[in-house]
């Protein structure tokens, strides 16, 4: 297997892996209220939590940014109830009503949180490499490609939960949300309490 393949398929898996269920929940609620109409906004997202995730993972790669895993993993959890939170809160709202450039920058930030909690597994499986630029591509490849999988199969549950079952739009998000925040909330409440 060539080591662009290799890496590759290390992103792929490190995100799809059901122990490492976090980076998944996130993307649920990112994209809880878009479905395939909204394609271009659910893209932007997507491609801006990439790009802040990616830098995070040069930063902390190349130890620019050093941050205690602790503190990753808390605010990790703290991203994801925000922005079911925020799915919950504005559940009515058309997406012309909503701060469309607040939404961005959160995404940004929160993209940036979950790559240097990406970091540390990174740094685990290419100690053994000389130059780490390439492999770092790579491997964020893998996250993006597994990222498009995960929204990808959410918006076509929303389409078929939508259109086949008549769950309307509204009642799809707080339940897709609440839900998140049900499994998030034990998560966070652990992560708070390492600190005490």
């Amino acid at each position: 297997m060539s080591q662009f393949w290799l890496y590759f398929q290390l992103g792929l898996e490190h995100v799809l892996d059901w122990n490492a269920y976090d980076h998944i929940l996130f993307l649920i609620v990112l994209v809880a209220s878009y479905s395939f109409s909204s394609w271009k906004r659910v893209l932007w997202l997507v491609t801006i939590f990439t790009l802040g995730h990616t830098l995070a993972l040069f930063l902390s790669v190349y130890e620019i940014v050093i941050v205690s895993s602790k503190w990753v993993e808390a605010l990790i959890a703290v991203t994801i109830f925000v922005t079911a939170l925020y799915n919950i809160l504005t559940a009515k709202k058309k997406e012309s009503q909503k701060n469309i450039s607040l939404l961005y920058f959160a995404t940004a930030f929160f993209g940036i949180i979950h790559g240097l909690g990406f970091s540390t597994y990174f740094k685990m499986i290419s100690s053994n490499t000389q130059s780490k630029f390439l492999p770092l591509l790579e491997f964020a490849l893998g996250i993006e490609a597994a990222q498009v999988i995960v929204v990808l199969v959410v918006l076509v549950l929303a389409f078929i939960c939508q259109n086949f079952f008549r769950i309307n739009k509204r009642d799809w998000v707080l339940v897709l949300s609440s839900i998140v925040i049900g499994i998030i909330l034990p998560i966070l409440k652990e992560n708070i309490q390492a600190f005490f």
